[in-house]
């Protein structure tokens, strides 16, 4: 048996994801922009999701869009964004852990003339709401900060941060990367005082290649996918039926349990840390209040590839970094002060609510063998 500890790059579909994709799949597969009954019973399953997942928001649900992913998502808001606000206010201010879809977009916008302000935390590892609304002026366009790093479990001050920027600046859009909060923390697009919100189907026990955004109303955004004026013109395309069903039937099982689930989840980390307390050159990077559902230690001295894989011959499965990343360092550490060989020996336990204390305690021992075994 395998140990999975590897959440945050995905999470195993529960049993309501997949019995409403295999519906959408072999009953109701008809095209939602058909006219006939079959693409209406189609569109029917689509609203359902999205009223589902707009609920969970605290949102109207024509506010929600489906997209591919997350990465789609985050695209469409800065890109959205900058092409419809971007003529007259060129500049964007996004945090300097973000994830690579945002990271990687916001330097792409920076080759083609806007100017783009990284915020990253001060000396202490921890963000500021100032420093974002110092770093803003009448020409801002866009602020995007994550809500939970996808490395560290570090919690952004998301919704202090936004207020600091609206008051100041009320016309600067505010966008935000939930990707690793939703269905985790409370997320509630008013009180976090988000314009735009991003979420991933496959990091919730729904499947991978859908996702969602949140566009707040009187919010206008260039399409980036153009075509058949799916999703009101937002997103064009064929909606995956299938796809969409799972996520709306993942975000119904779990809405209800987030509190619990949080609480479960942190009783979990600390078992795990108290394992890990006293291993020789065990380093804890992730903060102390936290996300308790990522745990992001440094075994110095040893290579966190060769751990990895380490573990991996033990059937235990846990992550250098983001799964998008590829194990290249992203510098999100660094950022955060984790550096040299600190750095080179990071890895990233993931967890759920269904992890037990039995697959932590297996993954504890075999670091433990590994630390003696494992050189460079």
């Amino acid at each position: 048996m395998s140990v999975y500890l590897d959440n945050a790059a995905t999470t195993k579909p529960c049993k309501a994801a997949v019995e409403a994709a295999v519906a959408a799949m072999t009953e109701n597969y008809g095209n939602p922009s058909s006219l006939h009954r079959a693409g209406l019973d189609a569109q029917l399953a689509v609203d359902k999701a999205r009223k589902i997942i707009a609920d969970t928001l605290g949102a109207d649900s024509v506010c929600i869009y489906f997209t591919s992913g997350a990465t789609e998502s985050n695209n469409l808001a800065l890109r959205g964004i900058t092409g419809a606000y971007g003529r007259n206010r060129k500049k964007i201010v996004v945090s300097a852990v973000e994830h690579a879809s945002v990271a990687e977009t916001a330097s792409d916008l920076e080759k083609k003339g806007f100017e783009v302000v990284r915020v990253s935390p001060r000396e202490d590892g921890k963000f500021y709401a100032a420093d974002f609304a110092a770093a803003c002026d009448s020409s801002t366009c866009l602020v995007s900060m994550m809500l939970v790093n996808n490395e560290t479990g570090y919690i952004l001050p998301v919704r202090e941060t936004f207020a600091a920027v609206k008051r100041r600046f009320p016309e600067t859009v505010t966008h935000c990367d939930c990707v690793q909060g939703y269905m985790k923390l409370p997320v509630k697009a008013g009180a976090l005082g988000a314009d735009l919100i991003s979420l991933s189907g496959h990091k919730i026990h729904g499947v991978k290649g859908v996702g969602a955004i949140y566009i707040k109303k009187g919010i206008r955004v260039t399409p980036v996918v153009t075509g058949g004026k799916q999703e009101k013109g937002i997103r064009s395309g064929t909606e995956s039926v299938p796809l969409i069903a799972a996520f709306g039937a993942a975000a119904e099982e779990l809405f209800p349990t987030v509190a619990a689930r949080y609480e479960r989840v942190s009783v979990l980390k600390k078992h795990l840390l108290d394992r890990l307390s006293g291993m020789d050159n065990v380093l804890v990077n992730s903060p102390e209040d936290g996300s308790p559902y990522i745990i992001n230690i440094s075994v110095v001295g040893r290579r966190s590839e060769i751990m990895l894989h380490f573990l991996e011959s033990k059937g235990i499965y846990v992550s250098s970094g983001s799964a998008c990343s590829k194990g290249q360092q992203s510098g999100v550490l660094e950022q955060f002060g984790i550096k040299d060989k600190r750095a080179d020996g990071a890895l990233r336990i993931s967890i759920t609510a269904e992890t037990t204390e039995a697959e932590l305690d297996e993954f504890a021992e075999a670091l433990s063998e590994g630390i003696g075994k494992v050189r460079g």
